[in-house]
């Protein structure tokens, strides 16, 4: 039986090619994915890493043999994939591993109208599937197979983004942009066409090898060369995308890296000045700024735990209009609930080219607080880790906790929180205050429980 537990995660199949997964893996994926989803027709796309038109070609072929249509979108963004499950009505599945090194590929799936397909929505019964098919053989296929047919929508992908953030009035803005090599390469030409913007374009090859640097942009080391390029240029901002386009991360006129906080509270301030009253979801790691500025501008705001499935699921449940994560996802409302990074960017552009001060200026009002960023620390007990932390802060006075998603301590002037990787043995901790000295000293105070 074949062991997928190192590639199934909770919201999607990503592994080493070809030693955890090849094409005939992904073919069985293909068939169980119509099984599971009951699908008649089913769309797929890909990355530009080199397995990932193989991959995705037996993906189809499986749809096929169990008498799925699939339409094949080809090379695209995540986000790219998700606006056509969402305009054409179909699941989809996209062949990327995102950020992650290039002998990585994996898949993110969802149902019809870009809705997530998670552990609990899918996921397990596809894995059983073909876990089973592994060991007993794959099912004959049907009698009347499905036809397998081409379909380029990055045209109508990106009129589509055009019609929801009007640029065309915006002063002109010089814009780096570092695509890593990866799918923003592909996507941004033809979103940004003809637009009063000065593109100044960083590594748009697509190249699964990722020959500059990883495209990961969380990882400081790998926005350096944009923030030089900006510093040099004098341009407006830079906008960095992570491998499969998904994600997008913004530095200023300075070259400086601007919170994924402070940009969904910009975007959040202008989705409510479009839809007043509306709700904003936003992760328990997010800044406070977040549900500040959505409340001061008339919106709910709805604090949920880390993960899109999530996000997505509290969106829908909600009707919320926008929601974001301190990881660069940005979700909307019409975009089908998906996140896209591309549309954040664009709300971006609109802030910054309706006025005329730079981009420090304008993203100050959003930024207001003192945050460590996501630390990291390797820990042989997650658990007992954990508890220890529980220990060390109940009961303290003007304390409270809460363990909606790990364990976030709160106090009047501070809050942390501590939440266990689901697949590595790693502790991640995320403080903010209202001054960097408060923060450094709950950093270092929960670092010392955490790595004692």
């Amino acid at each position: 039986m074949t062991d997928l537990s190192q590639i199934v995660k909770a919201y999607d199949v990503r592994g080493v090619v070809p030693a955890q997964w090849d094409e005939p893996l992904a073919e069985l994926f293909g068939a169980a994915f119509v099984e599971v989803t009951a699908a008649d027709a089913i769309v797929i796309g890909h990355d530009m890493r080199p397995s990932s038109p193989g991959l995705s070609g037996a993906f189809a072929r499986g749809a096929a043999a169990r008498g799925a249509d699939v339409t094949q979108i080809g090379l695209c963004s995540t986000d790219e994939l998700y606006f056509a499950s969402g305009s054409l009505g179909l699941p989809g599945a996209m062949f990327t591993a995102s950020h992650n090194p290039a002998q990585y590929n994996g898949i993110k799936m969802c149902r019809a109208g870009a809705a997530p397909v998670g552990q609990d929505t899918g996921l397990a019964d596809i894995r059983a599937l073909v876990e089973r098919w592994s060991d007993e053989g794959a099912p004959e296929p049907v009698a009347e197979p499905g036809t397998v047919t081409r379909h380029d929508v990055l045209g109508d992908y990106a009129a589509h983004l055009r019609g929801l953030v009007d640029l065309s009035g915006i002063r002109p803005l010089k814009v780096v942009v570092d695509a890593g090599n990866g799918m923003g390469g592909h996507t941004v030409p033809t979103v940004f066409a003809g637009l009063p913007l000065e593109l100044d374009a960083m590594y748009f090859e697509l190249d699964g090898s990722f020959p500059n640097h990883e495209a990961n942009p969380l990882d400081p080391k790998n926005i350096v060369d944009l923030q030089a390029r900006v510093r040099e240029t004098g341009a407006d901002l830079g906008l960095a995308f992570d491998g499969d386009a998904d994600r997008c991360f913004v530095v200023d006129e300075n070259g400086d890296p601007v919170s994924p906080s402070a940009i969904t509270a910009l975007v959040a301030a202008r989705e409510l000045a479009k839809h007043p009253g509306g709700t904003v979801i936003h992760n328990l790691i997010t800044s406070w700024s977040v549900p500040e500025v959505v409340r001061e501008s008339g919106g709910e705001p709805v604090r949920t735990r880390v993960g899109h499935s999530f996000i997505k699921e509290e969106m829908a449940t909600t009707g919320a209009i926008f929601g974001g994560e301190h990881s660069a996802h940005y979700y909307f409302r019409d975009f089908w609930n998906a996140d896209t990074g591309m549309l954040a960017a664009m709300h971006v552009l609109a802030a910054l080219g309706g006025q005329q001060g730079p981009l420090s200026q304008l993203v100050a009002q959003y930024d207001r607080y003192a945050a460590s960023g996501e630390i990291n620390s390797t820990v042989d007990d997650q658990t007992g880790r954990l508890a220890a932390i529980k220990t060390a802060y109940q009961g303290r006075d003007g304390v409270t906790l809460d363990e909606l998603d790990g364990l976030t301590v709160t106090a009047d002037d501070w809050w942390f929180n501590v939440r266990a990787s689901n697949t590595e043995p790693l502790l991640r901790l995320n403080v903010e205050a209202r001054d960097t000295a408060t923060a450094d000293r709950i950093r270092d105070e929960a670092l010392a429980i955490i790595r004692g």
